[in-house]
């Protein structure tokens, strides 16, 4: 049934009162004016490339996890993602794509919809494992290849340093899977190298990577030098705010992203990470021994908190929507547009949530 909304509408990256009719895609936009104080804001609805679980599920577990983190995520105005997995052993992420299928091939009322999976292990560096277990190892085409034919791989993290990893790169973007560089120890010039080779972007910026010094620029100098594109988590633990200006001065098509845990939308306590087990306490994720581990960040904070550094909302918003849609190939949402799908939020003057439309049913 077709629904309107009149409200202050983010089209072409600029507010302008307008009348939207919509059912699941977007039928029309009339434009009635200039922005009008009186009304909501409307925007896309955020998309998120990294997101490890929520509401007390994490995607390595299997089972209805993906579901759980489907349905947390869009209470906090996620309408689509992609469920990212952990370093381990071929054999428990065969399990955890398996599980995943259910929630990939048919999106349930009031969930987020899976676009698909971020492979975000384990063909890194030991060296640079962050918070991921220690099952790291070199890439092979074949393990590859069995996975993305359970649930299409949109995203693939490596680290270009480890043997053979720069060679299966054009292998990988003709499958369709977007190259991100990270949990890596390698140098600048290996940076750019992947780069040269089809690598698109960066996995959480800053963190897990050698970083900039000015007589070894290492993968953060490849990235702030050379990168088009590379997320960040702008939950302000991760990086902080003047490393997330300079980045977006240098990288221009900079998003953002959770990198959210089980621990995201659940109180303070224990929860799991792949094999780890991880403490939620004064609104980070950490290991026993103090290293972050993933966030409990919502990308609606995630929105606030870029707003909070001088950030146009349009412009936040185009970094939590369009950019990550147009990088990972998607091509109807991320856009508040004719024929896109009626993903879209209400925000109060606050910025806080007020409506949450996923292909157009409200939640």
């Amino acid at each position: 049934m077709k629904k309107t909304i009149h409200a202050n509408i983010l089209v072409d990256n600029t507010f302008i009162e307008a009348q939207m009719e919509f059912d699941e895609k977007i039928q029309n936009i009339k434009i009635i004016g200039a922005e009008n104080s009186q009304l909501p804001k409307v925007i896309p609805g955020f998309i998120d490339l990294h997101v490890h679980g929520g509401g007390g599920s994490d995607i390595m577990e299997g089972g209805d996890a993906a579901l759980t983190v489907a349905s947390t995520h869009a209470k906090f105005g996620t309408t689509s993602f992609l469920a990212t997995t952990m370093t381990a052993p071929f054999a428990e992420l065969e399990k955890s794509f398996m599980a995943m299928q259910k929630t990939y091939g048919h999106r349930q009322n009031n969930s987020a919809r899976l676009l698909g999976v971020h492979l975000e292990g384990p063909y890194i560096n030991s060296d640079k494992l962050g918070a991921q277990p220690d099952f790291a190892r070199a890439a092979t085409l074949d393990e590859i290849e069995k996975l993305h034919k359970i649930i299409p791989i949109k995203t693939l993290t490596i680290a270009p340093e480890v043997f053979g990893h720069l060679d299966l790169i054009k292998d990988l973007i003709s499958m369709g899977i977007m190259v991100q560089i990270g949990h890596t120890n390698g140098t600048y010039e290996e940076g750019l190298a992947a780069l040269n080779c089809g690598a698109k972007s960066f996995t959480h910026l800053f963190n897990a990577m050698s970083c900039f010094h000015h007589r070894a620029p290492g993968m953060v100098g490849a990235a702030l030098a050379h990168a088009t594109h590379a997320e960040l988590i702008p939950d302000l633990l991760h990086v902080h705010p003047g490393a997330i200006l300079t980045a977006l001065r240098a990288i221009p098509h900079l998003y953002f992203v959770t990198d959210s845990t089980a621990a995201t939308g659940m109180p303070d306590g224990d929860y799991k990470l792949g094999s780890h087990f991880v403490s939620k306490c004064l609104g980070g994720v950490r290991l026993k021994d103090g290293t972050l581990a993933g966030s409990s960040l919502t990308m609606d904070q995630a929105l606030c908190n870029l707003v909070s550094l001088g950030m146009p909302i349009s412009e936040a918003s185009k970094r939590l929507s369009q950019i990550p849609a147009t990088l990972i190939g998607v091509k109807d949402r991320g856009l508040i547009k004719e024929n896109f799908y009626a993903d879209f939020l209400v925000l109060n003057n606050d910025l806080s949530l007020k409506e949450i439309y996923i292909e157009g049913i409200q939640i």
